[in-house]
């Protein structure tokens, strides 16, 4: 999950509130601690946090409460809009204009991880049904090339560049007169400090010579509060259109990062989340607070199944989710969310299981798939149905069957009861305001 630290501590702290009995300025007050200490954590700006909990507790002190609605989902519907608003309110989509080539030039310091994110843009274009290519025009780093050819051979996205330096207007230049017919050509530049002066101007050459749609800039996630400062002058070296923020997965500057970012007014609209080439979200604010906030993001999750193109039934998912379902069920759908990445982070994008999944029980590795499917298909249907049946001969004919031990076949059943319990207990456990007014 991304920013989870962030995320689980203002879960925390809303959680909290709802503990209370009563919501009054002693009440808020506590929130609003709890909402600068996290925000601290994570690397926020001080004066950032300051200005943001200074309108939290003046809208939940001071704002009449519309008829329907009770004080606590007040003040979590304040704290929701009032953190959308600090990332930037609306989502700013990265445009491609159809009937033309949309060159993009992708822009940073040293190690931002450029090259990986410039062939996860060219996989998200690719998803979308456009033609792509990608063009290397770093010619200082020594396996630049090979790098982004080694990514893009993995999706089949062709890519233009030179093995042992040269000018990186020329090779641009050359790479965009052979993608001629494509309609997004992406274009990685070598990495550059704000305070190298000659990359800076061999930037701006290639800005002028190329004259791309649009300049992105791709910042790491780790560098935290440093992150605004490189934005500020790379904009002003030439205009940065977009920005994604990269290496958001397990960071815990990953909040000052992207706040800093937002506060320059820049657009920021993507971020990095893994290390997989399909690790690239579309940055929108509100779904991304409301993922903070343990509320979900049901949006993202219809999102993900309709890319892996999973067709789940209606009721077949009802069933699932409620802990109603048997081995056979179980399989099917897990080979179906593994398109859509680890099953823990499929189950946090839905409302209500946010910060308490045991990372234990969800953590299925591709091995372990793979033995659970070879068990599940050497039982018979009724032993699919009820694995309760399975005891002594049987769980010894489904090992050998299998190529398994016994005790693989014990754990596969442990863990089909344990997700059966813990689906059905969110069911019980949900907080009681979400889904109910916040829009995903």
């Amino acid at each position: 999950m991304v920013l989870e630290r962030l995320g689980s501590s203002l879960y925390e702290s809303l959680k909290k509130l709802l503990r209370v009995s009563s919501i009054d300025e002693a009440a808020i007050k506590g929130l609003v601690r709890d909402l600068q200490r996290a925000l601290l954590q994570a690397d926020v700006n001080v004066h950032l946090v300051l200005d943001l909990s200074k309108r939290v507790e003046a809208r939940a002190l001071g704002e009449k409460i519309p008829p329907g609605v009770s004080r606590k989902e007040h003040v979590i519907k304040v704290v929701y809009e009032e953190l959308t608003r600090f990332l930037g309110e609306k989502p700013v989509p990265l445009r491609v204009t159809p009937g033309k080539r949309n060159v993009f030039m992708l822009v940073g310091i040293q190690g931002s991880g450029k090259t990986t994110t410039a062939a996860k843009l060219a996989r998200y274009f690719q998803k979308r049904g456009y033609k792509v290519a990608l063009i290397s025009a770093d010619t200082y780093r020594p396996g630049a090339y090979a790098q982004l050819r080694q990514l893009a051979s993995r999706i089949n996205v062709p890519t233009y560049g030179s093995e042992g330096g040269g000018d990186a207007v020329k090779v641009a230049l050359e790479g965009l007169r052979r993608f001629e017919g494509f309609d997004v050509v992406l274009i990685d530049t070598a990495g550059r400090h704000k305070d190298e002066k000659s990359l800076i101007e061999e930037m701006k050459h290639l800005e002028r010579t190329v004259q791309p749609d649009e300049i992105i800039m791709v910042i790491d996630g780790t560098i935290g509060q440093q992150a605004a400062v490189q934005a500020e002058a790379f904009h002003k070296a030439t205009p940065i259109g977009s920005i994604i923020v990269a290496k958001l997965d397990g960071s815990a500057r990953g909040g000052g990062a992207l706040s800093a970012v937002a506060a320059t007014g820049a657009p920021v609209k993507f971020i990095g989340t893994g290390e997989k080439i399909e690790d690239l979200e579309h940055f929108d604010p509100p779904r991304f607070v409301g993922r903070l906030l343990g509320m979900g993001d049901l949006q993202g999750l219809i999102e993900k199944v309709r890319e892996a193109e999973v067709r789940v039934p209606e009721k077949k998912a009802k069933a699932f989710l409620s802990g109603k379902f048997t081995l056979a069920d179980m399989y099917e759908q897990f080979e179906a969310m593994r398109s859509m990445g680890p099953l823990s982070r499929v189950l946090k994008m839905l409302p209500g299981f946010g910060y308490d999944l045991p990372d234990e029980a969800m953590n299925l590795a591709e091995e372990q798939m793979m033995k659970w499917k070879a068990i599940i298909q050497s039982m018979t249907p009724e032993e699919r149905v009820n694995p309760r049946i399975i005891k002594g001969s049987r769980m010894r004919r489904i090992a050998r069957g299998s190529g398994t031990s016994e005790k693989d076949v014990k754990e596969l059943i442990q863990q089909y009861n344990r997700l059966r319990k813990l689906l059905k207990s969110f069911r019980r456990r949900r907080l009681p305001f979400l889904g109910k007014r916040f829009p995903m």
